[in-house]
């Protein structure tokens, strides 16, 4: 038996690949504060997220939104509102198959916000319950706002973005926030704010997540290398099969 080969067989086949792949603008929306805010009458939020690819693995990143929180505390109820603007990067450190776009990146973002407070009701705490032994005295039911607050923070993110159908991505983060600057008001301090979340006195740190559907716009196509799946890798390419008649 004999048999003839039209190329040289190549015993190391490489498993990278050159290839055209896109780049362009992803636009979407955070679901996590569209769910939350059917379902909790206390809360009202909106979100969009983008990114635009730079190079194979760097990405610039961006999030717009609004809030609108009510919080019921012990002594005083207030209701928090305004908008943020979020501006970084995000580094993927995800090997794609050749054809994927899919993301596991960690990122920055620089974040900025602005926003009022209504202190809508309150009572005053008071250790001698002899005139109002079931609950505290009665401050003042008028709504009061402090208005012209503002916070600057910067954010450590960790997520991923998974194409589930052609340019339509799944993603899904976490944040750890650290609170940089705050204006506030003396007489009522900041307690909640829009994309940052809570407020603690003892600490400046805060922690948020979203789940994100968005849209992948390609624009241009650049040169880049990825993965290749190969099948069969233990037997070179073009060798025959065990009784394979040639």
């Amino acid at each position: 038996m004999a048999f003839s080969q039209s190329k040289p067989i190549d015993l190391n086949p490489k498993d990278t690949v050159e290839y055209k792949q896109s780049y362009g603008l992803r636009l979407g929306v955070d679901l996590s504060r569209i769910i939350t805010g059917a379902l909790d009458d206390n809360y009202k939020g909106f979100e969009i997220v983008a990114d635009y690819r730079l190079t194979q693995n760097l990405y610039l990143a961006a999030e717009l939104g609004n809030e609108e929180k009510t919080r019921q505390e012990d002594l005083y109820n207030f209701t928090t509102s305004g908008s943020y603007i979020k501006l970084g990067i995000n580094k993927n450190n995800y090997t794609n198959w050749y054809g994927e776009q899919n993301l596991i990146y960690m990122g920055a973002r620089l974040g900025f916000s602005t926003f009022e407070n209504t202190l809508n009701n309150y009572q005053y705490f008071d250790t001698n319950r002899y005139w109002n032994p079931d609950s505290f005295a009665n401050g003042s039911n008028i709504p009061e706002t402090f208005s012209g607050l503002s916070a600057t923070w910067l954010e450590a993110v960790f997520g991923t973005k998974v194409e589930i159908f052609s340019n339509f991505y799944l993603g899904a983060s976490v944040r750890l926030g650290l609170l940089l600057h705050q204006k506030d008001e003396d007489r009522f301090p900041n307690l909640w704010i829009p994309g940052f979340n809570k407020v603690t006195w003892d600490s400046n740190f805060g922690i948020g997540y979203n789940y994100s559907i968005s849209y992948f716009l390609p624009l241009y196509k650049k040169k880049n290398k990825a993965k290749k799946k190969i099948e069969n890798s233990t037997e070179p390419e073009g060798l025959p099969k065990p009784n394979q008649r040639l």
